[in-house]
């Protein structure tokens, strides 16, 4: 295990391998876990791609070491970052959830950057949710990832209703994330067709990003169209554009092919870059690999 800590490790800050590598080098390690995983992917926050920094401490915020804690404050705190970046730190520092992130995070709810204050406030209230631990019908998630909010709808509550919910943007973030995660827990096509209509909804970019990515884990192809209409709007905001892009990857449908490669020479470095992992992330579930990680030929 140690030999593919190193080899995976050695891959991710390789800037002259491809980015479709590093990003499999970099969920084996998240994948690995440990102290020493966490070292190799702080190491690479100096490279100069927002996109595979961005992913960076998404992962981080995934593995939930409180050993990553530190840079992603520095990462939160540097505002020479680029706005996905910093976003991703605090959300990571949400996904840990421990309480000595707190008095950062609020130093930063009213940041310039909106993208970055609302994850803030998101963070300090999922932070301040897992102290209270409120008594709320949950669903079963059948996703294994660590999430912003928590899914809660009552026993009884349909899909539109819920749907009220996640575009009622008089509502907190907080509030229509567990609409979000509410939608896709439920993981029907319904339920996919009421989360697209997130996609429209003009408040947050961060909001709408994170329906993108929501969509990606449902994997299903029925909002496709909707997937590709913000992927193809140039005026979108670029984290949600990159989202939409890993998304068709993840859905895997043949018409996310040629979507995603007429994206290929995008003028912006993100979208461009997201394309290009999300036809990697195609070929992976398109195949029969066991894993999404590096081969031994990398």
């Amino acid at each position: 295990m140690e030999d593919k800590l190193k080899r995976a490790g050695a891959l991710l800050n390789d800037n002259n391998k491809s980015l479709a590598k590093r990003f499999r080098a970099l969920f084996m390690l998240k994948g690995i876990g440990g102290d020493q995983a966490v070292n190799y992917i702080a190491e690479c926050f100096k490279d100069s791609s927002a996109l595979l920094k961005h992913e960076l401490a998404y992962c981080l915020g995934q593995m939930q070491n409180k050993k990553a804690i530190p840079v992603l404050i520095s990462v939160l705190e540097d505002t020479l970052q680029e706005a996905m970046v910093r976003h991703e730190a605090g959300e990571a520092l949400g996904a840990i959830g421990d309480e000595s992130a707190l008095k950062t995070l609020e130093k930063y709810v009213n940041d310039p950057t909106p993208e970055v204050a609302e994850t803030c406030i998101l963070a300090v209230d999922r932070i301040k949710w897992l102290k209270q631990r409120r008594q709320e019908v949950l669903y079963e998630s059948p996703y294994e990832s660590v999430d912003p909010a928590p899914s809660g709808v009552k026993n009884n509550e349909d899909i539109n209703s819920i749907k009220n919910k996640l575009v009622n943007m008089t509502l907190p973030l907080f509030e229509r994330y567990k609409a979000m995660f509410s939608l896709r827990n439920i993981g029907t096509e319904e339920a996919a067709t009421a989360l697209a209509e997130g996609l429209n909804c003009t408040d947050s970019a961060l909001f709408r990003h994170e329906i993108a990515y929501v969509l990606g884990q449902m994997q299903l192809p029925n909002v496709v169209p909707q997937l590709n209409a913000s992927l193809k709007d140039s005026n979108e905001n670029c984290m949600v554009r990159h989202e939409c892009a890993e998304a068709l990857g993840s859905i895997a449908d043949e018409t996310c092919l040629n979507i995603l490669k007429s994206y290929l020479s995008d003028p912006d470095d993100v979208v461009r870059e997201s394309c290009e992992v999300a036809l990697d992330m195609y070929d992976y579930e398109r195949s029969s690999e066991f894993q999404y990680a590096i081969s031994d030929a990398d």
